[in-house]
């Protein structure tokens, strides 16, 4: 380890613990324990992964290791103590959350990035820090070397965790994600926190048969023994398709980072696209054999332009896979997570949730939802409805320009070519009409709605997530649309900005290789850094990407405050063996800056850090 001062950890303040049965945790509770601080919000898909990449390490060291979720929240919706319970149930939390709801904790901590890792010792000092995710490997190298060393010492006490299960109650669905209308009326459901499908009747509540074991899993076989992890998007392939490619039903499994088919008259399920490994690798435009070829978070599903297309959330993209050729690739955005039009290869999406095609074939819709706004692909282009930035939102109709939603999920097509909105964090269903540019409030007070199906019958369901049910809006509820409108609050996300100097600064990212790594330049240079600012104005000079992590940028004096959409990457590979395993680290940051004159002209941002 190295011999830099040692920082005292902040002690664990907040609203609320959840996981822990009403008790209250201290440091000293904690002393003589690894403590593995993971600073996240539920929206946030990046910290979704990392929830994921702990599993394993969480089970490996469970008699050395506490892992605590301090919850610091992003959009207003996440403040809500009941929300975060039921996310921290939805996505299978298994360790003790601090409920953070003023980022108090984010700022002993220096946090400045979802997700961010702090790493405390066994004495109660903090030894590493690390933004984003992709970091499971260094952490188990860290935590190994720090059972060496405090076992030596005295200082490491085994034994139980802190963590205490909350009761699950009984509903036939648990955080259903998505729905699609089958042949015959029936309805198909993916129920995520159960990991697996079921077929519904008409009436939306009467269990026809379920597919998956209910397990968390990624194994192929008939309907009571697949095993899904969290799947999402549904998508039903055209029958001349679906007769070659052997199967009728497209899912996102989306924590396994696979498509899975369905053959809907025996349940059989199969695997069609991905490794089952996260996508972390640089863009291009080829075509890959869709077995062969990393996924990252696929969300939803459409078919659109004789192929279908992905909501890849986990990467801020929209993909393309062709069941019958059985490839896929790249079709829209760039990975920056931020909002840009333009030319498909050119334009910015941030976090992708929900698709869905137009009547007449020409426009997909594309719930965005970190940056709460509805935009759409037509023509090679992409385009924003409605949204206005990573960092505003709220619950106002009217104009579209003016109009804002709060992380939307899903969207559905109407045939009068306007478009339905799951508005998931303001629990409502919104209407977007382009014929006249305005947004509407259809239905409000629901539970977390994160998709919107029209039935054959004119019929609009509302998968109701966090009620754990399908719900059927009131019949003529699309033509009451316009009697009132809503002009609720407007938001901003009010993370503490960080003071910077006008005039030249000095953007430093901190990375440091995991434990037993090196730094790989076998396939060129080994890290990659993109700057860009909102409002453009704020960078004289240093936009743009490069291989250096450290840039000079130059700040307009007469812009005194915006974001730094910064995104910076580094690949390692294991030193021990020659042909190691190689490793891509990387994190998107959207820094609110404030310009002081006598503000500090260096920024240094940690990708990775020890001795923090």
């Amino acid at each position: 380890m190295s011999t830099s001062p040692r920082v005292r950890a902040p002690e664990l303040r907040g609203r609320q613990w959840l996981n822990t049965g009403g008790r209250n945790l201290t440091l000293r509770d904690l002393r003589g324990r690894i403590l593995l601080l993971d600073f996240w919000t539920f929206c946030c898909i990046n910290c979704l992964h990392v929830l994921d990449e702990l599993r394993p390490l969480e089970e490996k060291y469970g008699d050395v290791l506490v892992v605590v979720g301090v919850h610091s929240p992003k959009f207003e919706h996440e403040k809500d103590p009941d929300a975060l319970a039921a996310a921290v149930e939805r996505y299978g939390v298994h360790h003790p959350v601090l409920d953070d709801p003023e980022l108090d904790m984010w700022q002993q901590y220096a946090a400045k990035a979802w997700p961010t890792l702090s790493v405390v010792d066994p004495e109660g000092y903090v030894v590493a820090t690390m933004a984003g995710e992709g970091h499971a490997e260094g952490l188990a190298r860290l935590i190994d070397e720090l059972i060496g060393v405090h076992e030596a010492k005295g200082t490491l006490h085994r034994g139980d965790g802190p963590y205490v299960p909350p009761v699950e109650p009984e509903t036939t669905l648990r955080f259903p994600g998505k729905a699609v209308v089958l042949d015959g009326g029936n309805l198909l459901v993916s129920d995520s926190a159960r990991h697996s499908l079921v077929e519904l009747a008409p009436d939306g509540e009467t269990v026809v048969r379920r597919i998956g074991t209910g397990a968390r899993g990624s194994a192929d076989g008939p309907a009571d023994a697949a095993t899904f992890s969290e799947p999402q998007g549904l998508c039903l392939l055209p029958a001349h398709v679906a007769e070659v490619a052997g199967y009728d039903l497209l899912v996102a499994d989306t924590v396994n980072h696979l498509l899975r088919g369905v053959r809907l008259d025996t349940g059989e399920v199969s695997t069609v696209a991905g490794t089952g490994r996260q996508w972390r690798s640089t863009v291009d435009d080829h075509a890959h054999d869709a077995r062969s070829i990393d996924l990252s978070s696929p969300w939803d599903l459409a078919w659109y332009e004789d192929r279908i297309v992905i909501a890849m959330a986990g990467i801020h993209q929209l993909w393309w896979f062709e069941p019958v050729k059985r490839t896929a690739g790249m079709y829209a955005g760039t990975t920056v997570e931020a909002l840009r039009d333009g030319l498909l290869a050119e334009a910015w999406m941030a976090q992708p949730s929900g698709l869905s095609v137009s009547a007449d074939g020409r426009r997909l819709w594309v719930a965005d939802s970190e940056t709460s706004a509805v935009r759409f692909v037509e023509n090679g282009v992409l385009g924003t409805a409605v949204g206005q930035g990573l960092f505003d939102f709220g619950h106002v109709d009217g104009p579209a320009g003016q109009a804002l939603l709060q992380h939307p999920l899903g969207v559905c097509a109407l045939p009068d070519g306007s478009v339905l909105v799951a508005d998931t964090y303001n629990g409502a269903v919104r209407r977007f009409d382009p014929a006249t540019g305005m947004v509407s409030t259809v239905a409000d007070g629901l539970a977390e709605p994160s998709d919107v199906v029209l039935t054959p019958t004119g019929d609009v369901l509302v998968v109701e997530s966090a009620a754990h049910r399908l719900t059927r809006l009131a019949p003529g509820a699309l033509s009451a649309v316009g009697a009132s409108t809503v002009d609720g609050p407007r938001h901003r996300t009010e993370r503490p900005p960080t003071e910077i100097a006008a005039g030249e600064v000095t953007l430093d990212v901190i990375f440091t290789p995991p434990p037993g790594q090196k730094m790989d330049e076998s396939f060129g240079p080994s890290t990659r850094l993109v700057v860009s600012a909102s409002p453009p104005e704020l960078l004289r000079e240093g936009a743009g990407a490069g291989t250096d992590l450290s840039r000079r940028l130059v700040v307009d004096p007469t812009v005194r405050a915006g974001v730094l959409q910064v995104t910076a990457q580094a690949a390692t590979c294991d030193v021990a063996d020659e042909h190691g395993a190689c490793h891509l680290t990387r994190q998107d940051w959207g820094v609110p800056v404030r310009v002081v004159d006598d503000a500090p002209a260096r920024l240094p941002l940690v990708l990775r850090g020890l001795d923090a």
